[in-house]
């Protein structure tokens, strides 16, 4: 059970009450965790602020996004991200197969993937430390440095997420990602 009430567009605090109806409208309804983070204007518009810079500047299209969130998510043990963002890669073309074999750190459709993959799993598991080779491994699969660099952001989006709700114990209010 969340540790907070989850704040809807009615009742959210003034300076988050835009964008929280900007999440209400592209998701269909507040979910839990856009509501949860309406208690704090500073933690909801670090979450806005960090979507809106890589949607400007990212060069990830949705499917890579989405993997990295799952690994993410899986890593961290966030059951809340790993349900949203199976949801996620579904809509962005993975079959649901695909996003378990992500999970699972054990994918064998798409070797260029598998390697920024990789490179997920260590640096989320290592405070942000992999390998050399792992590295190499990147840029051998056809990643730039530029887009192993920009992996940080999206990592980071994707730990604010998990640590939010591991904090305040998102209720889940989305189908469950399948078990491992």
């Amino acid at each position: 059970m969340s540790r907070i009430t989850v704040h809807t567009t009615d009742n959210a605090p003034e300076a988050v009450q835009t964008e929280l109806g900007a999440l209400a409208q592209k998701f269909g309804k507040v979910l839990n965790i856009h509501g949860a983070m309406a208690h704090s204007p500073a933690v909801l518009q670090s979450y806005v602020a960090l979507q809106q810079v890589i949607g400007d500047y990212g060069t990830f299209d949705s499917r890579t996004r989405e993997a990295i969130a799952l690994v993410v998510g899986n890593v961290d043990e966030c059951s809340y991200c790993q349900s949203a963002h199976t949801m996620g890669a579904k809509a962005a073309g993975l079959s649901e197969d695909q996003t378990i074999a992500i999970r699972k750190g054990s994918i064998d459709f798409d070797p260029k993937l598998t390697a920024l993959l990789e490179l997920t799993r260590q640096s989320t598991a290592n405070k942000g430390a992999v390998k050399d080779a792992a590295w190499q491994a990147g840029l051998d699969a056809g990643w730039t440095d530029s887009e192993l660099t920009e992996l940080s952001a999206h990592i980071a989006l994707n730990l604010f997420t998990n640590y939010f709700n591991h904090l305040v114990e998102t209720d889940l209010d989305i189908p469950a990602a399948p078990g491992l």
